[in-house]
């Protein structure tokens, strides 16, 4: 069997096979892959030529052992069925793949010390040459405490105490520019309803939307909260329904807009006749809620450009600690009576 036919029969092509269409050693494979050494550019061509034809898949475990490198990040993923861990995820997964990474993730559904630890161990015995954590938890930024200090590791939403460094986006900003908007439209207040009280990005969604009424001197009603679920959003609204004074809401996020959009259709309060709804997220159906919903947009593709730029900083010997913020973005739409 010819060697060109090996990825044709079944059979995975090797090094040597990719050596042997291009007519060169399979040194030269090697350098060409791992870029150590310098190739003529026409002979690069073809060993790149070779691999493409071949279907050739670089044994990451070999190439770690002969330079030291992978080529695979380890992400560690929390709650990512939600619509903004999901959305982190694929951002980062995206801005790894145009560096030249492929990702290995794992999936932890319990935000603590040990877990953490136990994720960031099996992702160094799969040779990963940096980690990433996707943690919105309270718990989760604590548990990076035990994180040894030699892995090169970013934390997505760590909040402000994590000990590595954080890139997200401004969750106070966005719930300011929220409210902000609810406010001008000539609202003596805001009501909220917030996310779980064990999420960062709630906290910050709430303390944005509470210090913003202060700066105001707008009266502070009680928080309701939520689960971000569209059915903790309905419970919100059918217990919100009737409330004297209450004509503008800033909800923690989209899909508890949607059960709050439900509860004010059920009890024949018109929006945004009567009442005002902000949301946060920017969920691709938002635009098709009735009525449209105006809502914070959250940048996950530049979030995960960002990520990866502080890491690969990390994994070649930078010392990056700070916080980067994203900034987000308030789109306007029918939901507050403007398109």
């Amino acid at each position: 069997m010819a060697r060109e036919d090996a990825g044709k029969a079944g059979k995975q092509a090797s090094l040597a096979d990719v050596a042997a269409l291009a007519g060169v050693s399979h040194m030269t494979v090697s350098r060409v892959i791992n870029e150590t050494g310098p190739v003529r550019a026409e002979t690069k061509a073809r060993v790149q030529a070779a691999i493409e034809k071949l279907d050739y898949r670089l044994n990451t475990v070999a190439r770690a052992l002969v330079t030291g490198r992978s080529g695979t990040l380890g992400v560690i993923a929390l709650e990512a069925n939600l619509y903004g861990p999901a959305s982190t995820l694929s951002g980062i997964e995206s801005a790894a793949r145009e560096a030249g990474y492929a990702t290995t993730i794992t999936s932890i559904t319990r935000p603590g010390r040990s877990s953490i630890a136990d994720a960031v161990d099996r992702l160094r015995r799969q040779a990963v040459e940096g980690i990433i954590v996707i943690a919105p938890h309270v718990t989760a930024a604590r548990a990076l405490e035990a994180v040894p200090g030699d892995v090169p590791l970013v934390a997505v939403g760590g909040g402000d105490d994590a000990p590595v460094p954080v890139v997200s986006v401004d969750q106070y900003d966005g719930a300011r520019r929220a409210t902000e908007h609810l406010l001008a439209l000539g609202h003596k207040t805001v009501w909220h309803v917030a996310g779980p009280g064990d999420w960062l990005e709630a906290l910050d969604r709430e303390r944005g939307w509470r210090e913003t009424l202060e700066a105001h001197g707008a009266k502070i009603p009680p928080v309701l909260r939520g689960d971000w679920s569209a059915r903790s959003g309905y419970a919100a609204g059918r217990s919100l329904v009737g409330e004297r004074g209450m004509d503008a809401v800033f909800m923690a996020n989209d899909q508890m807009a949607l059960g709050f959009l439900r509860a004010c259709t059920e009890a024949g309060i018109s929006v945004p006749g009567e009442l005002r709804i902000v949301g946060f997220d920017d969920v691709p159906e938002a635009a098709y809620y009735t009525p449209p919903l105006t809502t914070v947009r959250q940048d996950f593709v530049e979030v995960g450009r960002r990520t990866y730029a502080v890491l690969s900083e990390r994994m070649n010997g930078g010392a990056h600690r700070a916080r980067d913020l994203v900034a987000p973005e308030l789109i306007v739409r029918e939901s507050t009576g403007l398109s």
